[in-house]
């Protein structure tokens, strides 16, 4: 399976026109792009359905947004199998945002990943760690804990659905920088964890992307890692070109 995957958050931003202008920019694009990198992007909800009959065949479509739940009286909220119609290919899960703004638990993580493996609905999970966390020297034990909560449980076989994606929370928005080595460090560390838990082919063919402040300027140092499979990509994949920088840093 090819790891190599460039995968935009938009977050809550866009609207529907803007979105559909993206997608025309990249479809444009799309022959002169690597063909040995995956390219995803987790628009808003409100436009994954629509999106998703108009993008080009390589994007694949993601959710930032999954329920825990199946079908049932819990408003606002919508199901995996209802993504799986809609077309969309994959769901954010576990992302920082939702664990600190929104007070997703490991436990809400976890039901929402296994929601996901149940409808066959692709899942990238994000795990990370804190400023305190990192200035403890504790960001392996965090990890660690992550995802054993996220994963436990689930087969060797489950894994051809999952991504994983590391944030390196502390390094987003705080004026501080995750170098390349220290990067290089955690995704080592994320994988060689996989390769224990499961066994070393399912690690050697699981991406494991970075997740913190990857732009055109650090991505080909940043991909140059072994074990680096891409970037879970925000402000930077709001712009086409910029995006397709980020995509064309492995060649």
């Amino acid at each position: 399976m090819m790891r190599n995957i460039v995968a935009g958050n938009w977050k809550s931003n866009k609207s529907i026109n803007e979105a559909r202008n993206w997608m025309s920019e990249m479809g444009e694009a799309m022959d002169n792009l690597p063909k040995n990198v995956r390219i995803m992007v987790a628009v808003p909800a409100p436009y994954l359905a629509a999106l998703a009959k108009e993008k080009h065949p390589r994007i694949l479509i993601a959710s930032q947004q999954v329920s825990a739940t199946g079908y049932g009286a819990f408003t606002g909220e919508f199901t995996a199998d209802m993504l799986v119609s809609c077309g969309v290919d994959y769901a954010l899960v576990g992302h920082s945002e939702r664990r600190s703004n929104f007070g997703e638990s490991d436990e809400i993580v976890s039901d929402k990943l296994k929601q996901c493996l149940e409808s066959d609905l692709g899942i990238v999970l994000c795990c990370g760690e804190h400023l305190n966390e990192r200035d403890a020297d504790r960001q392996e034990e965090v990890i660690k804990s992550q995802l054993e909560s996220a994963l436990h449980g689930v087969t060797a076989d489950d894994m051809k659905n999952i991504i994983v994606a590391y944030e390196p929370i502390w390094a987003i928005g705080t004026g501080r920088t995750a170098t390349a080595d220290q990067a290089a460090e955690m995704h080592t560390f994320i994988r060689r964890w996989i390769s224990e838990k499961f066994d070393l082919h399912t690690a050697e063919n699981t991406s494991v992307l970075y997740g913190g402040s990857c732009k055109p300027s650090n991505a080909k140092e940043l991909f140059a890692s072994k074990d680096v499979d891409g970037g879970l990509i925000g402000g930077a994949s709001l712009n086409s070109g910029d995006f397709q920088s980020l995509i064309c840093s492995f060649t």
